[in-house]
């Protein structure tokens, strides 16, 4: 029997013991009788001193009682809290041992949860469906990627021939414009001279002379006539080195 046992009279066979709640709670019941006695001894003590200060010198030996049993009161106040002190402590530790128990008996109820969940689950399935998985966005990327291709038929170019054909239709147009510049633009006529032409070798007539007669400058007349024929002989060149 233990020492509990034989101070309480409860034995090891008497059957089980209290739950952590019980205890708890008998613990506050008697936190709450020595809370009330304390509050009495202290009012008995202020009692006491009062009457001790009624008395004083005209009743010496009651005076005297009275502070003995205020001393005795306070001497029980001393003790009651050195024992509401030791009933707190083990309160706390109750408390917190039932605190653990629950959170114990918790974590065993997830623990059984969670392994009744793995049960019919295995470590190498579980690889293998992960590896499907993996397989499957494999595949499912490549055909999102074939999905946005473009698709065309003949349409396979080679980029070389289109820029040389462009530049083709690009110098085309510029020989168009250059030939109707010079096709449109209208060569001014030279006006008839009222004077008449000097009299002498007219071979050895200067240019200066000639120049009033024929009613332009010289160099202007040359260069208007061999206009048209010098973009004529350009877009044959340009047309001949296309085709070579």
């Amino acid at each position: 029997m233990s020492l509990l046992g034989k101070l309480f009279g409860t034995g090891g066979k008497a059957g089980k013991g209290p739950s952590p709640q019980e205890a708890i709670q008998r613990l506050r019941e008697t936190e709450d009788m020595l809370t009330k006695k304390q509050e009495f001894l202290e009012k008995k003590i202020e009692q006491e001193l009062s009457t001790a200060r009624q008395h004083g010198t005209k009743n010496r030996r009651a005076a005297l009682q009275a502070l003995k049993r205020k001393k005795r009161y306070e001497k029980q106040l001393a003790q009651i809290d050195g024992t509401l002190s030791t009933i707190e402590f083990q309160r706390e530790a109750l408390e917190n041992a039932n605190t653990n128990t629950e959170v114990l008996k918790n974590m065993g109820y997830a623990a059984k949860a969670m392994k009744a969940a793995h049960e019919n689950m295995d470590i190498d399935q579980v690889d293998d469906l992960m590896n499907d998985i993996t397989e499957q966005q494999v595949v499912a990327q490549e055909i999102s990627d074939a999905i946005s291709k473009p698709v065309g038929f003949g349409e396979d170019f080679d980029e070389d021939d289109l820029m040389a054909e462009l530049e083709e239709l690009e110098q085309e147009e510029l020989d168009k414009n250059l030939l109707e510049i010079g096709g449109t633009t209208p060569v001014p006529l030279p006006n008839v001279p009222s004077t008449s032409l000097p009299a002498g070798n007219h071979e050895e007539t200067p240019l200066s002379v000639l120049s009033p007669w024929f009613g332009f400058s010289f160099y202007h007349g040359v260069g208007a006539c061999l206009k048209p024929l010098w973009c004529t002989f350009s877009f044959w060149g340009r047309s001949a080195s296309l085709l070579h």
